[in-house]
Formats: C-alpha cells, sequence, structure tokens
C-alpha cells in the first residue's frame, strides 16, 4: 500500500459501514449481507471492498464480518493465508466459535437493531 493510500479519507458510505460496525459487540459477528442491510446499501460486495479498505482496524472490527454461509471469508482483501489466520485468531481470541472455517453450529449471528 502506499503512503497515498494510508492517509485517504473514508467515503461517506464507507463512513456508514465502519460506524455500523462499531455496534458489533466483541465475541459477536454480523454477515456482508446484514451489515449491507444495515447502511442501507443493497449489495454485500460493497461493504466486503469498504472493509477491505478499512484503515481502522481493529479498532473498527471488520473481522467481526462473515459470508451468508458462516464462512470466515477474506481479510484485508486476502482469501487465504496468514491474514484469514489472524480474523481466524482475532474471532477466536474473543470467544466466537469456529468449526472448519465456518462458525460453529449454533453461533449466533449480531442483528442489527435501529435504537
Amino acid at each position: 500500500m502506499s503512503v497515498v493510500d494510508c492517509e485517504r479519507v473514508p467515503t461517506a458510505f464507507e463512513a456508514r459501514v465502519y460506524e455500523a460496525l462499531r455496534r458489533i459487540p466483541r465475541g459477536r459477528v454480523t454477515t456482508y449481507g446484514r451489515l449491507a442491510a444495515a447502511v442501507g446499501c443493497g449489495s454485500a460486495r460493497a461493504v466486503g471492498q469498504a472493509l477491505r479498505r478499512n484503515p481502522y482496524a481493529p479498532e473498527v472490527p471488520c473481522h467481526r464480518v462473515v459470508g451468508s454461509d458462516g464462512r470466515v471469508g477474506g481479510y484485508f482483501g486476502e482469501v487465504a493465508g496468514a491474514r484469514v489466520m489472524e480474523k481466524v485468531e482475532r474471532l477466536e481470541s474473543e470467544g466466537v466459535r469456529l468449526a472448519g472455517g465456518r462458525l460453529a453450529k449454533g453461533q449466533p449471528i449480531w442483528e442489527f437493531h435501529e435504537d
């Protein structure tokens, strides 16, 4: 990543995504689709792209977002390797139960509710 990328200001959409992420408590996860709905967007992929560019991680916890099928998914644009293992380790350290690269059976999904 270049110095210019590091200094980039998030778009209004990205800011909404990051603000919603802050509402997910430690030890809980949501899906890309549910996060998209929470910010008024119909595209889980657009949310994934915003998470890929998250300059505030881990304070803005993009690691707490998984696929609709419970798969851990990518992390910072990587879909395998050390970065994804970092996501797995972060989730497990928060008490999220995983099995075979996905949420363990019975692991709840965080639901966004209007305050």
